[in-house]
Formats: structure tokens, C-alpha cells, sequence
């Protein structure tokens, strides 16, 4: 089949790989109908991920056909089409009976990312996500390998288009988690730091909750423009303005009520952050952290669904402190959300789709 695989930095190729066979009694085989590009796979590309091997196959946001099942699949058949949550989970661990299931205990043999890991157990695996994450192929191929089948491919009903529910695989839970962490509801304020799909998904998913006003941060205009006439927000470039200070002084000098960070650890940052993460001395940079410290209220939440690795440096605990703030963030628990998420689709109250820009086949990704 064909895969698009690893071979270094800056260097992934579209090759001809083995097929995928079934492994465990509760694996599926998947022919892929449609897959996507997501904003952490240029992590991968950009070689900030550890323990990304040669010919290991991108790919966590994906859905297809099952072609084949194994003997302990109750709830999917041969002909199924599934939409596949990029979090690998078994369904009985301490953290799945949680259903926290991005940190299930029992699907990555590897490590994990973090540094000071001391013999705590590893969160889930993840697919196509180095080999930090159990190093499991992922969906840019022509088949894919589903391990615990039973938790958590969603069926997907006769009527929808691929596209429109393709990002039930991940950007769409992932940005709704992001808006429940941030607290907010019907009146609530709320800053977006990141135009990019993560951040227009999350304000997707403010507007179906009801949240008032979103400030919505980036500096490329036709980002800006694209989130103002489709979700209706309130666009600020952070190249033009002192962002933290035009929002405070729009939310009666107080801030808002929480705040996005759908950036991550690839926000570009000083000078010495720049030369601190080219030596491996920090993970990344914390400039869009600091500016959303600097934006949200007193007792007010950062949510954080951007990818962080690593140290950070700058980044403010002081004045995090002396403001009360909260935080939320990690993997998305992304089965805990799918069946609502898809009946929002089906109602018409969400529309991921509309955030698509590019199409090219398989053989044209590299």
C-alpha cells in the first residue's frame, strides 16, 4: 500500500509499505477514505519530536471502511464506516473507567514524553505519534490497523460526508474540550490565541455553547478575516496591537473570562528562546502562555490544547499566582465526546467542514 512515511527532518516521502494485518482479536483493518493534516504532525515533520524512526507512517486524524475484523470485535462489522479517535484506549484501566482515556494505562509500551517521569505509567498511545507514543502506524496510508476497536471508533450514519466528520478524530473534541475546560458559557468572555484550525474550531465550538464575546489573536489577515466572517469574532493582530492590553481595556480593565492557548510550544518567541530551543535547552517557547496570563482575569482559566514539551522558559507562575488563575490542558479525551459531537453535526450545529482548505491525494502528500 501506499504510506506516507518518516525519513528525516523535513523529510517524509509517500512509499510503498506492507499492508497492515490484524494483530490482537480486538484490532480492525481499515481502508482509509479520508484523512488530514493536523498542526502536530509539523512537529513531527519539523523534527521536535523524539523517537520519530525511519519509515514510521504519519497520521492520527483519520477515518475509512472496515475491510476486516478480528475475533473479539463485538460492535463493528466488515462494510462499517468509522471516524477513529487518535487516542489508542483499552476501556477498563483506572483511567478509562474515568473516562479520562488520553491517559489510559495499558496501550503504549513505550515511555511517554514526560521529562521527570519517575515510574509513573505512560499516558495513552497515540497514532502515527513517534515512538514515545507506542509508535503505532498512523491513517496518512491507503489501510490502517485499529487496535481496541470496541472503544472508541464511532459508526457513521448513511447521509454524511467524510468531511463532515472526519475532525471527530481529533481537532473537533479537541477544541471542545478545550472550550469545556475554559469554564465559559452563555455571557462569558472568552481570547482565542492561534487563528489557525485549532483556534477556529474552538470558536466553533464557544459559539454553539453560547460564550458572548471571543477575541480571536493571530497575525496572518486572511486568518483573521476568515474566523471574523464565520464565527463572528473580534480579530486582533497581535503584530499591530499590544493584544493583552486592548482586551483588557474591552473587558472594563478586568480580562476576560478565560483564555485559549491553541498555539503551543512552536509560538515564536524572543531571541533567547529562539537560541535556548536550538541548543535543547528548553522545549519551546512560552511567549503565547505569557500573553494569555497577561489577557484573562483574575480566577479566570487557561485552557491549553496546544502541544507543550519539554521546559519552558518565562513563564510567569508568578503572576499566575498573584492572579488566582486555573489551569486546564492536556490530551483530549476524545471517545467521552463523540456521540454528542456527532449529533451536533447531524443537527446542523456544527459545521467542521467549513475550515477546509486544501484537498490532494495520497500520492501527492509528500
Amino acid at each position: 500500500m501506499l504510506a506516507l512515511t518518516y525519513h528525516d527532518s523535513h523529510d517524509v516521502r509517500v512509499d510503498n509499505v506492507p499492508d497492515p494485518v490484524l494483530q490482537d482479536p480486538d484490532d480492525i483493518i481499515l481502508k482509509i477514505t479520508a484523512t488530514a493534516i493536523c498542526g502536530s504532525d509539523l512537529h513531527l515533520y519539523r523534527g521536535k519530536i523524539p523517537e520519530v524512526k525511519e519509515g514510521d507512517i504519519f497520521g492520527h486524524e483519520f477515518m475509512g471502511t472496515v475491510v476486516d475484523a478480528g475475533s473479539g470485535v463485538s460492535v463493528l462489522k466488515k462494510g462499517d464506516r468509522v471516524a477513529v479517535p487518535f487516542v489508542i484506549a483499552c476501556g477498563d484501566c483506572f483511567f478509562c473507567d474515568k473516562k479520562m482515556f488520553a491517559a489510559c494505562e495499558t496501550t503504549n509500551p513505550d515511555r511517554g514524553a514526560i521529562l521527570n517521569k519517575k515510574k509513573i505509567r505512560p499516558g495513552a498511545a497515540i497514532f502515527g505519534y513517534s515512538h514515545l507514543y507506542g509508535g503505532i502506524s498512523g491513517g496518512q496510508a491507503e489501510y490502517a490497523r485499529v487496535p481496541k476497536a470496541n472503544i472508541g471508533p464511532i459508526k457513521i450514519p448513511d447521509g454524511l460526508a467524510d468531511e463532515q466528520v472526519l475532525f471527530l478524530s481529533d481537532i473537533l473534541p479537541t477544541d471542545y474540550q478545550a472550550v469545556l475546560n475554559a469554564e465559559v458559557d452563555a455571557g462569558s468572555s472568552l481570547a482565542i490565541f492561534g487563528a489557525g484550525p485549532v483556534g477556529l474550531m474552538s470558536a466553533a465550538c464557544a459559539r454553539m455553547l453560547g460564550v458572548e464575546k471571543i477575541f480571536m489573536i493571530d497575525h496572518h489577515p486572511y486568518r483573521l478575516e476568515f474566523a471574523r466572517m464565520t464565527y463572528d469574532v473580534i480579530p486582533l493582530n497581535f503584530d499591530e496591537v499590544d493584544v493583552a492590553e486592548v482586551i483588557i481595556e474591552d473587558t472594563a480593565f478586568r480580562g476576560v473570562d478565560a483564555v485559549i492557548d491553541a498555539v503551543g510550544f512552536e509560538a515564536k518567541g524572543s531571541v533567547l528562546e529562539t537560541v535556548l530551543t536550538n541548543m535543547k535547552l528548553e522545549g519551546s517557547s512560552g511567549k503565547a502562555l505569557r500573553q494569555c496570563i497577561a489577557a484573562v482575569r483574575r480566577g479566570g482559566v487557561v485552557s491549553v490544547p496546544g502541544i507543550y514539551a519539554g521546559f519552558i522558559h518565562g513563564f510567569m507562575f508568578g503572576d499566575a499566582f498573584e492572579k488566582g488563575l486555573v489551569f486546564k490542558m492536556g490530551q483530549t479525551h476524545v471517545q467521552r465526546f463523540l456521540p454528542e459531537l456527532l449529533g451536533a453535526i447531524q443537527a446542523g450545529k456544527l459545521h467542521p467542514n467549513e475550515i477546509i482548505s486544501h484537498r490532494l491525494p495520497l500520492a501527492q502528500a509528500a
